[in-house]
């Protein structure tokens, strides 16, 4: 008995600890629900992308984690806000849209006031000056709504009344932003001419329109609406510019715009004169929702579905992270962004309007080297930007904004051969070039005269063997020797390449009636051609290399080289038998290889030249491929009418059935592969299923 009591003590002291602990937890839960501020500094839960040197999508270190999530300003919930301003003092703006009033709260998360209350009818953007002077977008009020630090409505700015804006178009503020002397930027919805732009003079002045987005028409749709009536062309939906979704200024007056669906013109960096200055846009999203400035001469973006893009000065994307939140409400993420800020301390706030509430993100220590190299840089100060940037290289030398930077600051100090290997990593091919020009320059002045003097030796003493030849026959041993290789039949079949290529029509007489190549020559010919192709492709100057560097794939190469050439060769014989061409297989396959005999002959020197020149040479290559390539397309015409003792007019006809059989075998190919793969799957999944049976 005495047993069965201790048990029964012990049993019930556990579950009065159990409780205990039980309410504390609950206790604790509470507290937390229930605070203002929710704060965690968990890990990430999202990933972090950046862009390489090959425009490609790639992950990186975390660049921001989240840090907290405010709720509530004061005691005071938020309903579906729309937009809110975030001051250097911490002091917060919200427009608070489903409640019609303006929270403000202090750098702690304390309510401050609020305002707006009977005047706001459907608030959408807020602005805030320096001074604490608030300007509110109000759709559906057809205003502008100004208060001043004490929230009193200190002026109203509707419809400006002139014809110059447009007799037709409502006036229906969306957002706004205003520059320091207080010229407000207005994006109104509906109206596409741009950006509204409103002097604060004579109680509001429209000075015209800012930022216009330009239009485009394909070139199917200016020849489809020029054979159009009249009639017809009125029912077709106009190619007007699309209205800009949100903006926001720097503290030198330069407008950052984001327009949804626009491809490369989804952000812009507008100056004074409405001129974007990103040039080359890097990644950007479809579906953006606000744009913010930095501290640090960069830019950001957040899309509704909470993804947000760190940008440079220049459009270059520095980081991609965030997401939508899957029901979860994990923290990090978001249901519908609407609006960003950045904050003093560079920590990035997010509103939500879905959830009402504002994700935080702080910079990791990554971010903040990275931030620091970018400001000092962006200021021309290299020398000192060489320090954070090599602590970022540390922690990922592969990232590759780091490495162009750095590249950079060497270029400026002069380090022409540091600078070329940063701008080899980052795959910066203005600053490879730029570095290579000045190596060259400086290796030209220390050499130019030795080599004058080398070639002028060389000249001479050619002239010397070619006299001594003459006079007594020194080099006839060797010409015998060289003679006898060149009267081999073999080779003289690879060298009928320079008679071809020279006399494309006698050439082809040869091969269809005198004999004049073979099959084996032609092969090797092609694997010759092969050799060369993979070689320019892997091994050519940085500049023109469009692979990745110690990415191979040669076996690849090899098979679509031959697939496609014995598919062409086949659909050509093919079309010429069935349209009476007098073209044997083996004339028209020896015929085609020769035809390409050019890229044997300058692919060598082109590729040379490629290691050799900048950007301010680039020509030489570029337009030594186009002869090139032109060359081998006309001794391909010539080939097929020769060949076949075709008439131009027939010549053009084959080649045109030859490519539509081309495409017809690859559709064919598709629809066998598609149906393959189908029978595979369903082969499988029979084998799978039988196992398991058995199994069971």
């Amino acid at each position: 008995m005495k047993k069965i009591s201790e048990k029964r003590q012990n049993k019930s002291s556990f579950k009065n600890i159990l409780k205990r602990s039980i309410g504390i937890a609950l206790i604790g839960i509470s507290l937390v629900w229930n605070a203002d501020v929710l704060t965690a500094h968990a890990d990430a839960p999202y990933k972090t992308y950046t862009v390489d040197g090959y425009n490609s999508v790639t992950e990186t270190q975390t660049a921001y984690l989240p840090y907290k999530t405010i709720t509530k300003i004061g005691d005071e919930s938020l309903m579906t806000p729309t937009d809110f301003t975030l001051l250097d003092d911490g002091t917060m703006y919200v427009l608070d849209s489903g409640n019609k009033r303006v929270v403000v709260g202090d750098a702690d998360g304390n309510l401050v006031t609020t305002f707006g209350e009977g005047v706001l009818v459907g608030p959408k953007g807020i602005y805030v000056t320096d001074k604490h002077i608030t300007y509110v977008a109000d759709r559906d009020a057809k205003s502008i709504f100004v208060f001043d630090e004490n929230g009193e409505l200190i002026h109203t700015y509707t419809r400006p009344q002139v014809a110059m804006y447009g007799d037709a178009l409502d006036f229906l503020p969306l957002k706004i932003v205003v520059n320091s002397s207080g010229t407000m930027y207005i994006v109104c919805e509906s109206n596409t001419n741009g950006i509204v732009e409103i002097s604060p003079v004579d109680n509001g002045t429209f000075l015209g329109y800012f930022g216009t987005n330009a239009t485009s028409a394909s070139v199917w749709t200016i020849v489809w609406r020029a054979l159009l009536t009249d009639a017809q062309r009125a029912k077709m939906v106009g190619n007007i510019p699309a209205t800009p979704d949100n903006m926001a200024i720097d503290e030198k007056g330069i407008i950052y715009t984001v327009t949804r669906g626009e491809g490369d013109d989804t952000l812009k960096r507008l100056n004074i004169a409405g001129v974007n200055m990103i040039s080359d846009p890097g990644k950007s999203d479809t579906v953006p929702a606000a744009i913010a400035v930095g501290n640090h001469d960069n830019f950001f973006v957040v899309s509704q579905q909470g993804f947000i893009y760190e940008y440079n000065n220049e459009g270059q994307l520095l980081f991609m992270f965030g997401g939508k939140d899957d029901g979860q409400q994990r923290i990090g993420l978001s249901t519908k962004a609407e609006a960003i800020q950045i904050g003093s301390d560079d920590k990035i706030y997010v509103l939500d309007s879905d959830k009402a509430q504002i994700q935080v993100y702080e910079p990791t220590e990554f971010t903040d080297y990275l931030h620091e190299a970018l400001y000092l840089f962006s200021k021309g100060r290299y020398e000192e930007s060489k320090e954070p940037l090599s602590q970022v290289l540390m922690m990922n030398n592969l990232f590759d904004y780091a490495n162009m930077a750095m590249g950079k600051a060497l270029y400026k100090e002069g380090d022409y051969e540091g600078a070329l290997k940063y701008a080899k990593l980052s795959r910066d091919n203005d600053l490879y070039s730029d570095s290579f020009w000045e190596i060259r320059n400086i290796w030209l002045k220390k050499n130019l005269s030795t080599v004058i003097v080398i070639i002028l030796v060389l000249i001479v003493l050619n002239k010397i063997i070619k006299y001594l030849d003459n006079k007594k026959n020194i080099l006839s041993k060797p010409k015998a020797f060289v003679q006898k290789i060149k009267n081999q039949k073999l080779v003289a079949q690879l060298r009928y390449i320079f008679f071809y290529m020279r006399h494309p029509i006698d050439g082809n007489y040869g091969i269809k009636r005198q004999n004049k190549v073979s099959v084996l020559a032609s092969n090797i010919l092609l694997a010759l051609m092969i050799v060369f192709y993979i070689i320019n492709k892997y091994f050519c100057g940085f500049m023109f290399k469009t692979v990745r560097e110690g990415q191979f794939d040669v076996a690849s190469d090899i098979i679509m080289i031959l697939v496609g050439l014995f598919l062409i060769v086949g659909c050509n014989y093919l079309m010429c038998t069935i349209n009476d061409g007098e073209g044997k297989f083996k004339a028209i396959y020896c015929s085609f290889i020769y035809s390409a005999s050019p890229f044997l002959v300058f692919m060598p020197f082109i590729f040379a030249l490629s290691h050799v020149v900048t950007y301010n040479e680039e020509f030489f290559v570029s337009f030594g491929s186009f002869c090139m390539v032109c060359w081998i397309l006309v001794l391909i015409f010539i080939a097929i009418r020769e060949i076949n003792n075709y008439t131009v007019g027939e010549t053009f006809k084959i080649i045109g059935l030859t490519v539509f059989t081309i495409l017809i075998v690859c559709l064919l190919a598709f629809i066998i592969y598609v149906l393959w793969s189908q029978v595979f799957d369903f082969l499988q999944s029979l084998v799978g299923e039988v196992v398991y049976r058995i199994g069971g």
